[in-house]
Order: structure tokens, then C-alpha cells, then sequence
């Protein structure tokens, strides 16, 4: 009887990362060791939140600024769109996996949301705390430099809370079990 409880355990243990232990973000091998997520599994997921809220805020401030924006709705702009980008990494790959819409979205936000907020409070504050960066022009090696050291700072904090969050099979790990 305690065998089939293990088994059981291990099996439900398997199901609940879609039976892929190595993208559950595991330490070990034998999928014993949930709280140990992969620095390399958080690093991948920090990536992929980063893609996204990069896409969202150079357009953002790309659009607020070519229409002469003030820094404030200029930054709101961008984080919008930083979490629209975000959310829409993971949400067009699980409907691709065969999700449905509304299942998709709910996958994004257990997702993205918590790697997202995280990643926009400290690169946009970052951005807030290098002098004349938010008064830089696209075309000024300051903002782009600038930008590169929030983005940089902002997926050095990140990470460990990705980490945090895939080795109690939450963000990320949600969305692995739909990785083919």
C-alpha cells in the first residue's frame, strides 16, 4: 500500500509538470526535489519574460516619443505594452500547443504576471535612477545604454523569483506542460 502511494505520488508528481521533469525546472533527476528549480530553467523563462517587455517598451517609447509625449504617459505606454507583449509570448505558444482562448489567457496571467510586474519595477525604476535617462532621445547613446543596464539589472533580480516560482510549480513551470 505505502508503494502505491509512492507511485501515485510520483505519477500525480509527473501529471502536474505535463511529464516533463527537466521543464519543471527539477534539481534532480529522479523528479524528487520539487523546491530546486534550474538556474538555467529560470534564466529561460527571465528571457522570455524580458523578449516580451523589451518589444513593449522600446515601442512604447518609440510611439511616445515621436509624438512628443511627456516622460509619464510615455512610461505608462510602454509598461502597458510591456505587459501586453509579455502576455502574448506565452499566450500565442500555448493556443499554438492547442490551448483554447480563454484557457490560454488564464495560462499567460499564472505565467507572466508575477515575472512581468517585477521585471517593469525595476528596469523602469533603473531607467527613474540613471541621471538625464528619461529625458534621452532615441538617438542618444544614453538611452539606449541606459535602457541595456535597466534591462540587464531588471533580469538579474528577475531570475531568482522565476526560479522561486518554477520550483513550487508556479509562472513558468504552469506553461511547460504544453512545450512539445
Amino acid at each position: 500500500m505505502q508503494h502505491e502511494a509512492h507511485a501515485h505520488h510520483q505519477h500525480s508528481d509527473h501529471i502536474a509538470h505535463g511529464g516533463h521533469e527537466a521543464h519543471a525546472g527539477h534539481g534532480g533527476h529522479d523528479g524528487h526535489t520539487p523546491d530546486k528549480a534550474s538556474w538555467a530553467m529560470a534564466a529561460k523563462a527571465t528571457l522570455h519574460c524580458l523578449t516580451g517587455c523589451a518589444i513593449g517598451e522600446v515601442l512604447g517609447m518609440v510611439i511616445g516619443t515621436s509624438l512628443g509625449w511627456d516622460n509619464a504617459p510615455t512610461m505608462v505606454l510602454a509598461i502597458v505594452l510591456a505587459f501586453l507583449f509579455g502576455y502574448s509570448l506565452t499566450f500565442w505558444a500555448v493556443v499554438r500547443a492547442g490551448l483554447t482562448l480563454k484557457a490560454a489567457v488564464g495560462v499567460a496571467l499564472a505565467a507572466d504576471t508575477l515575472s512581468i510586474t517585477v521585471m517593469e519595477v525595476v528596469d523602469n525604476g533603473v531607467l527613474l535612477l540613471v541621471p538625464g535617462a528619461m529625458d534621452a532621445h532615441l538617438t542618444d547613446a544614453l538611452f539606449w545604454g541606459a535602457l541595456a543596464f535597466a534591462f540587464l539589472v531588471a533580469f538579474l533580480i528577475t531570475t531568482p523569483v522565476n526560479k522561486w516560482m518554477i520550483g513550487r510549480g508556479k509562472g513558468h513551470a504552469v506553461v511547460h506542460q504544453y512545450h512539445h
